[in-house]
């Protein structure tokens, strides 16, 4: 089983000038941050270490709780006083998700994971993006499938698709955001998995203030099976059902009569008010692509994005987008970007409809709505 030692407490100053061994432990307790329980008896800018010898991935625990991967006891808040950091001694036969994944709970039904928002996820007005947000969920799917143990060689595939040289591919996702999270938050993720249809795979999520326990964010999404190599869909094959049919949990994170199920339009030069044309942003690079040699879902967003009036994301926060992905996206393709804007219900709120396409063919790559909430009203708690 594995240990813990108590090492004596690091002073700022301690980290600065190491050198030799203690070099590697400042660089490792760097990563985890300076976050602090408010009980915590250490002298100002000190933080009490348990450590090892071992490699980054043994980071386990902070005061008990996993935040990114990394336990952490109540909810940390930058610019406290001081911190104790636990960092548990492991065995090398120990599997790597034992330390960075969180955990199963409701009878192994739900994945739960924690995060802190940091620095480099927040944008101009200190909280977190959609972006981030469509981040997170991604990496708690994906920490999902490889905690379940079936995990193949595939980005998210069972040992099942992968054998088969399949993978999985996101067809719609629809998030709606009660509140976005400041930088130092903690928040909490859960997600779960049920089928969609006779070829696809629902997923949705949950995401909780971790201090309040008040859900914040709500998402679903719609996965179906497409062949690696071909590019093509596949139905899902009853060696593959049989693997995840027992994680299936017939619950909703959004009510039916609350989700976005209504068909986009296609907007075109004449029906967009916004064009954004051939932007450098919009050129896929190799940095966009995933493992699947794919452009990433997420990035989507950003370019989306681009098109939206600077008056809007100053003075509005994007509190629902749905996006239906309509065909794959390659390295070296140049794409338009195209919004329009109209009063949602409630006069105050605006709703968008957004269009990412090829330049060359204008095929249709993303279809995109988004509805957007004056920043005095939705920042009231």
């Amino acid at each position: 089983m594995a240990s813990a030692k108590i090492v004596r407490p690091f002073c700022i100053e301690d980290l600065c000038s190491a050198g030799g061994n203690n070099l590697c432990m400042s660089m490792r307790v760097s990563k985890v941050g300076f976050l602090a329980p408010r009980d915590a008896d250490v002298p100002r800018g000190c933080f009490l270490v348990k450590a090892s010898g071992g490699n980054s991935k043994s980071v386990e625990v902070i005061n008990g709780k996993k935040v990114n991967g990394i336990h952490v006891n109540g909810v940390p808040y930058l610019g406290q006083r001081s911190c104790e950091l636990t960092l548990k001694e492991s065995s090398t036969e120990e599997p790597n998700h034992a330390y960075l994944l969180g955990r199963f709970v409701e009878e192994r039904f739900v994945y739960r994971q924690t995060f802190v928002i940091r620095s480099y996820e927040i944008g101009p007005d200190k909280t977190a993006t959609m972006e981030t947000l469509m981040n997170l969920l991604q990496e708690t799917a994906l920490n999902h499938v490889a905690s379940s143990g079936l995990a193949g060689n595939g980005f998210g595939a069972t040992r099942e698709m992968s054998l088969r040289k399949l993978i999985w591919v996101v067809t719609r996702i629809h998030v709606q955001v009660e509140k976005y999270s400041s930088w130092g938050d903690v928040i909490e993720i859960d997600t779960w998995v049920d089928a969609a249809g006779k070829n696809g795979m629902r997923r949705d999520w949950i995401i909780r203030d971790y201090k309040t326990q008040r859900i914040i964010t709500r998402a679903t999404s719609t996965w179906v099976i497409m062949n690696r190599e071909t590019r093509r869909l596949s139905k899902i094959p009853d060696e593959v059902r049989d693997e995840v049919q027992p994680f299936y949990r017939n619950r909703v994170a959004i009510p039916e009569e609350n989700t976005d199920s209504e068909k986009i339009e296609k907007l075109t030069d004449e029906t967009a008010k916004r064009i954004r044309s051939g932007l450098a942003v919009s050129t896929p690079r190799w940095s966009d692509m995933d493992a699947n040699q794919h452009v990433n879902n997420v990035k989507y967003i950003g370019w989306i994005l681009e098109s939206v009036p600077t008056k809007v994301l100053e003075k509005y926060n994007l509190t629902s987008m749905t996006l239906e992905y309509r065909r794959e996206c390659r390295q070296s393709n140049m794409l338009d970007s195209l919004t329009s804007m109209r009063n949602s219900v409630k006069q105050e709120d605006l709703e968008c409809t957004h269009l990412l396409r090829m330049q060359a063919d204008k095929a249709e790559i993303v279809r995109a709505r988004s509805v957007w909430q004056a920043k005095r009203d939705h920042t009231c708690s």
